[in-house]
């Protein structure tokens, strides 16, 4: 169900992490986001830092805006991505072990920084049957939401990455059977925030373009499989809200784990099967290579496009992003097209001066498409020359 996208050409968004401030330094840890609420310095700090994430993202002129994953802890190479759900769901132990890393080239030796991303996954393991527990995802969204007049999207891991990080498992007989376990306890949570009114919630990190890649399947589940386990998350959500589908070459401490530039073209038929309104597309890291297939294949969906290297500290120009946007309408129509960034920008690795002007170039750039269809431009406070500290010299 189109809500936060309906309506709107060239929508403009990010995948949804932004660099941490300086200043906030509380931690959620183990306890609940409403128990940490209840914290006078937690709840200053972090309705601080989403109102902070939302004003960098109205500034610039995003049309749909993310808390920024002000909920995720500060940790090495972005790990609270995953451990956030393994230390707050039911069925999982106390404490944690250290975890091995099963996902792309995970031969990270000593002395690149990597390695530091294999030392830092220390993760519980299951103790008996999991449950969505201490998620709270819809009061994450509601702190967000309530901010802000633009539409929030929310995002969450999706079960296979999760049952591959586990440290052990003490319940469950084989990795399918967890995999689709935490589907069922996933889609559960996702509903209590749908039903509170979240117009997008996007899905992160389906491997099903990384079987491929890995030249394997993931575990025991290969491509099919991995539709299966992304549509048991999300089933009966479209009904609901909107659904992205979230695809990234992984990006740990904002680094890449493959050698080499991957194709999405293998898996775009499995891509298509996806039970989701929109699929993004790493577009500008990976490059414009895959824009004319994923025309061709991915059909009755948005296509969402990154437009910006959330790698770099290189800020894109305008006229870069308005060729990549420009590329991709030669196979894809702009009813159908969505603007965005690669992937997450504040996994440990970008300032946020340098995230705000990536933000405010994808804008601008689209304003420059905007313009050529005759669509309402987007206006980018972070760019109006009124407010400019330069001072105008005498002749």
């Amino acid at each position: 169900m189109f809500k936060a996208s309906a309506g709107v050409m060239l929508p403009t968004s990010i995948i949804g992490s932004l660099p941490r401030p300086g200043w906030y330094t509380a931690n959620l840890g183990a306890q609940s986001f409403l128990e940490a609420m209840v914290n006078s310095r937690y709840r200053e700090q972090y309705e601080d830092a989403v109102s902070a994430f939302l004003r960098m993202q109205e500034t610039a002129g995003l049309d749909i805006c993310t808390n920024g994953d002000a909920h995720y802890d500060e940790q090495v190479g972005g790990m609270s991505w995953q451990s956030y759900p393994l230390t707050h769901m039911d069925g999982f132990a106390a404490t944690g072990r250290p975890a091995a890393y099963r996902v792309g080239a995970a031969a990270y030796p000593r002395g690149h920084i990597l390695h530091d991303f294999l030392e830092a996954r220390v993760l519980p393991g299951i103790e008996g049957p999991v449950g969505p527990g201490r998620l709270q995802y819809a009061a994450m969204w509601k702190v967000a939401q309530r901010l802000t007049q633009r539409p929030v999207k929310f995002g969450t891991i999706l079960p296979e990455l999760l049952a591959a990080s586990v440290a052990y498992d003490k319940h469950y007989k084989d990795p399918v059977e967890r995999t689709m376990a935490l589907a069922e306890a996933i889609n559960r949570e996702l509903h209590e925030l749908a039903d509170a009114g979240c117009p997008v919630i996007q899905m992160e990190e389906p491997q099903i373009h990384m079987v491929p890649a890995r030249g394997k399947a993931f575990g025991k589940l290969g491509e099919t499989e991995l539709v299966e386990v992304f549509n048991a998350t999300v089933r009966g959500l479209r009904a609901k809200t909107e659904i992205w589908c979230h695809t990234c070459w992984g990006n740990p401490a904002q680094q890449r784990i493959f050698r080499d530039v991957q194709s999405y073209r293998p898996t775009l038929e499995a891509l298509n099967k996806v039970d989701a309104d929109a699929i993004t597309f790493e577009t500008c890291s990976s490059g414009p290579g895959d824009l004319e297939a994923i025309g061709q294949i991915i059909t009755g969906k948005k296509v969402v496009i990154g437009v910006i290297d959330h790698h770099t500290l290189q800020v894109e120009r305008p006229d870069q992003v308005a060729d990549l946007i420009r590329a991709a309408l030669k196979h894809i129509p702009a009813e159908r097209l969505v603007i965005s960034s690669d992937c997450g920008m504040g996994r440990e690795g970008m300032s946020r001066r340098h995230a705000a002007y990536k933000m405010v170039a994808m804008v601008l750039g689209t304003n420059v498409l905007r313009k050529e269809l005759g669509l309402p431009e987007a206006h980018s406070l972070a760019a109006d020359a009124r407010y400019s500290l330069t001072l105008t010299q005498p002749d």
